[in-house]
């Protein structure tokens, strides 16, 4: 079985937990909005403590294994990364000022040309 269809068959056990986590984060809101007359600190404590709960309840389910197997695959990816040199970034950088410079300066020169021709063209403009 592919890590794909693996996904695709949770069982009702991860819905069940996933519909749980839900409850418990619109549980968390309206904790907020009960809390009303209370500090802004202490409102925002259930909504937190709610996402806490439902993160970990998402943890346990199987969408939760599989998003730390993406992540753990994702930082063995990163570790392959070669990151460019001092001397590559600064010759890239260069490189790229001096592209939008030069495009700068056409784009400048073309609305020079196009506004003489309107002007000569129409009479009116520039």
């Amino acid at each position: 079985m592919s890590d794909e269809t693996r996904v695709q068959d949770a069982g009702t056990a991860d819905k069940v937990k996933l519909a749980a986590a839900i409850v418990v984060v619109i549980a968390g809101v309206a904790g907020y909005y009960v809390l009303a007359n209370q500090a802004t600190w202490m409102r925002w404590l259930p909504v937190l403590g709610s996402l806490v709960l439902a993160a970990v309840v998402v943890g346990f389910s199987t969408y939760g294994s599989e998003f730390r197997r993406f992540l753990e695959l994702a930082r063995i990816e990163l570790r392959k990364i070669v990151w460019p040199t001092r001397q590559e970034t600064l010759q890239t950088t260069v490189v790229v000022f001096g592209f939008v410079i030069i495009a700068g300066l056409f784009f400048w020169v073309l609305d020079l040309v196009l506004a003489w021709a309107t002007k000569a063209l129409t009479g009116t403009g520039g």
